[in-house]
């Protein structure tokens, strides 16, 4: 049940615990790493190493490549990112466009491109640009994942049936048909375990499932490849990690291509990092992740992994999730995790060298048809995404990343600017009146001419016609048409209304450029008092007209059922206070409530016959529902009857009330809610006062009838003026009022 943060006391500062409280004393901070961050790199370190093998391998790079990644990608990025508990390294997402600039090239330049990479991102980061990375439609990014885990997949099918794979994804769905003909069983046996334990450690016990699936996997590999006769091809390591450490070459020639593959690398390496820390942030209730800090960080890991010769780094959704889900309390997770993997590829390069590249295959088989997820393809489905999803999948598989991308974004867009730019036209007769209804609802423009002429050429010559329009953006050819069939329509000699309830109006048009009207500046026009628009000599005609112009023929259909006999639901008493507007605070049209409006919304118990008049034929003859009682915020007539100042003219009607101070004054128990709540007292005797005029309601003759013949209900509200927010008011309390329900007052605060 929700909690009404409007109604609630100031609370008073949260005491210095929980998941953001600020850094304590150093021995709690490192208590706290050695409890939660350094089980956590562990973890993560488990899962980091053979996916960093693996994906190195799948981009054509040397295997240290992937390892030095690794370790830059979590000290470095962990260290000066603006994600918490984001973890980065070599990410499956970059692995085609590597490997095409690695084939275009050559290794040494792809290391300069990565390092040039490297600074854009910190550019970016600097100009405070990182959020605008995030407007990229997600299913672009969904399909692009796709189609770079296809193409991953394709490439490795082959690796793991003892071949090796092709430039592109049409040659290797080709050559895969011969490729089956000459596997290498023993090759092929290893990656098919390595896959059956991928999949299938999902399923295991929980505590088995502890330890990382991949590790398991690719150990498993290992040690078949080990025990078999398998004869299997491994990886190859030249020296440690140390020796594989040199410097970029410099490029020379087609600067065209070398500047585009830099901005390529760039670009995706920070939507994919941004939108995993994204991801990461709704995974964890600790800091927010700090958008430009983290391009910072994802730029200064790549400007140092190009130039000690290793691959593009950016955040990793999988090793990121494994770092939230083990525990992780901070970034010392992620840089420890850097700090296993140097010390791992220093000390065991030996234990690298005896991983067979069937086992990885197997590994980087699964990653890639994991990067295809079916929920993505269900919502581009329900969103109407799904061409864009298909034709992106296509385009990254079957030509290149970035053509693909660009192909995708392309058509979301195409596809956006559809939708938000169509209109719908509908023109009709309406029925007995010999009158024509033309409706045009959204955005009006040019694109709109030849649905509008189609109507209008509908609509017989000199007929009456209405046109409502609910325009949000209204451009000079749609108005010179809609006024040109106007024109000729009276010229012939009918008429033509306009009923413009959308923000976008006709006499705006030639005034000055078209801009888009949003719905907020049309409930302000509706919902707004008069002074908030133009000035105005006689204010009340210039409402009338304003309200004939814009929404009475909305309000027509519904008053046309009204027109012999009212059926209220509900008898209304409330205060004559002109803040007070009672269909708006219960959001009802004509006829639902049967009003009555008095000084202090006040029941009197004698000497005062309309209020009695009203609420007999509203219980009697209108067969109200429910009977009301409605007070509000800073009420002149509580403050008056609170400070006991004379009001000439309204003392004598206030001596109604006197009950109700009488009983706020002993400590009634609504009086106390609303103190408790944090209402001053001219509002808690407002409240007293509502719930005394229910209790004069409930011993009332013709209520107590109502309610025990046909279940009529006495309620109470109290309309906080400050807040624009409803209460509910009983004989004994006050309660919030949501779409969950009723909520104590207590629980209020």
């Amino acid at each position: 049940m929700a909690i009404d943060q409007d109604l609630a006391p100031p609370l008073s500062p949260p005491a210095a615990t929980g998941p953001d409280r600020k850094p304590g004393p150093l021995p709690d901070r490192v208590t706290d790493i050695l409890r939660h961050d350094l089980p956590a790199s562990i973890v993560v370190f488990l899962v980091a190493l053979p996916l960093s093998l693996g994906i190195a391998v799948a981009s054509g790079a040397p295997v240290a490549a992937g390892l030095i990644a690794a370790v830059i990608g979590g000290i470095v990025a962990g260290l000066l990112g603006g994600s918490v508990l984001q973890v980065s390294g070599p990410a499956a997402g970059l692995t085609v466009v590597v490997a095409e600039t690695i084939d275009q090239f050559g290794w040494r330049t792809t290391c300069f491109i990565i390092c040039a990479a490297g600074v854009l991102q910190i550019l970016f980061g600097l100009s405070r640009v990182a959020r605008a990375a995030l407007a990229v439609a997600p299913v672009v990014v969904h399909a692009m994942l796709a189609g770079i885990g296809i193409t991953i997949a394709l490439q490795q099918v082959h690796v793991l049936l003892g071949g090796s794979s092709h430039s592109s994804a049409w040659r290797n769905i080709i050559e895969l048909p011969g490729q089956l003909t000459s596997l290498h069983g023993g090759g092929a046996f290893i990656g098919a375990v390595v896959i059956a334990i991928m999949v299938g450690w999902k399923y295991m016990p929980a505590k088995v499932r502890l330890v990382p699936g991949p590790l398991v996997a690719v150990l498993a590999g290992t040690g078949l490849s080990l025990a078999l006769p398998t004869d299997a091809e491994r990886l190859v390591l030249n020296g440690s990690l140390f020796d594989a450490i040199g410097l970029p070459a410099l490029p020379s020639g087609d600067w065209s291509a070398l500047a585009l593959a830099i901005l390529t690398i760039a670009l995706i390496a920070s939507v994919e990092s941004l939108l995993s820390a994204v991801a990461v942030d709704k995974m964890h209730t600790r800091k927010r992740t700090n958008f430009d800090r983290e391009l910072i960080g994802q730029g200064s890991a790549n400007v140092l992994s190009g130039l000690l010769g290793g691959l593009p780094v950016t955040g990793v959704i999988v090793r990121s999730a494994t770092n939230v889900q083990a525990g992780a309390h901070s970034r010392a997770s992620a840089v420890l995790h850097g700090v296993w993997i140097l010390v791992f590829s220093v000390a065991l390069v030996s234990v690298v060298e005896q991983i067979p590249k069937a086992a990885l295959a197997g590994l980087l088989i699964v990653i890639g048809t994991q990067l295809v997820k079916l929920a993505h393809i269900k919502l581009a489905r329900r969103t109407g995404d799904l061409l864009v999803y298909a034709v992106t999948v296509l385009g990254v598989v079957f030509l290149n990343l970035l053509e693909g991308v660009l192909i995708g974004l392309g058509l979301a867009f195409g596809l956006l600017l559809w939708r938000v730019v169509r209109v719908a036209i509908k023109g009709e007769p309406v029925a007995g009146t010999g009158r024509w209804l033309v409706t045009i609802d959204g955005s009006a423009t040019f694109l709109a001419l030849p649905k509008l002429s189609a109507q209008f050429a509908k609509i017989p010559a000199g007929a009456d016609v209405t046109v409502e329009m609910t325009v949000d953006f209204l451009d000079h050819a749609a108005f010179e048409a809609i006024e040109e069939f106007a024109r000729q329509q009276e010229n012939q000699g009918g008429s033509v209304d306009f009923v413009e309830i959308g923000g976008a109006r006709m006499a705006h048009a030639t005034a000055k450029p078209p801009a888009r009207s949003f719905a907020r500046s049309v409930w302000d026009d509706v919902l707004g008092p008069w002074r908030h628009g133009e000035e105005h000599d006689n204010p009340v005609a210039a409402g009338v007209a304003a309200y004939h112009r814009s929404h009475a023929h909305v309000v027509r259909p519904h008053l046309d059922e009204l027109r012999d006999k009212q059926d209220p639901d509900s008898f209304f008493l409330t205060c004559a206070d002109s803040r007070i507007v009672p269909n708006i605070i219960t959001n009802s049209g004509p006829g639902d409530l049967f009003t009555v409006r008095n000084v202090g919304n006040l029941v009197p118990v004698e000497g005062d016959a309309s209020v009695e008049a009203a609420l007999v034929f509203a219980l009697e003859k209108l067969n109200v529902r429910s009977v009301v009682v409605c007070g509000h915020s800073s009420c002149g007539a509580m403050a008056a009857l609170h400070s006991g100042a004379e009001v000439p003219g309204v003392d004598a009607w206030l001596t109604h009330a006197r009950p109700s101070l009488e009983r706020f004054r002993a400590g009634h128990p609504v009086a106390v809610a609303a103190q408790e709540a944090g209402f001053g007292e001219v509002d808690q005797l407002g409240m007293v006062n509502v719930a005394m005029q229910l209790e004069t309601l409930g011993r009332h003759p013709a209520v107590r009838k109502a309610v025990a013949e046909r279940g009529v209900t006495v309620s109470g509200l109290f309309f906080d003026i400050a807040s624009a927010r409803v209460v509910e008011v009983t004989v004994n309390g006050i309660a919030h009022i949501d779409d969950a329900g009723r909520q104590p007052a207590a629980e209020l605060v």
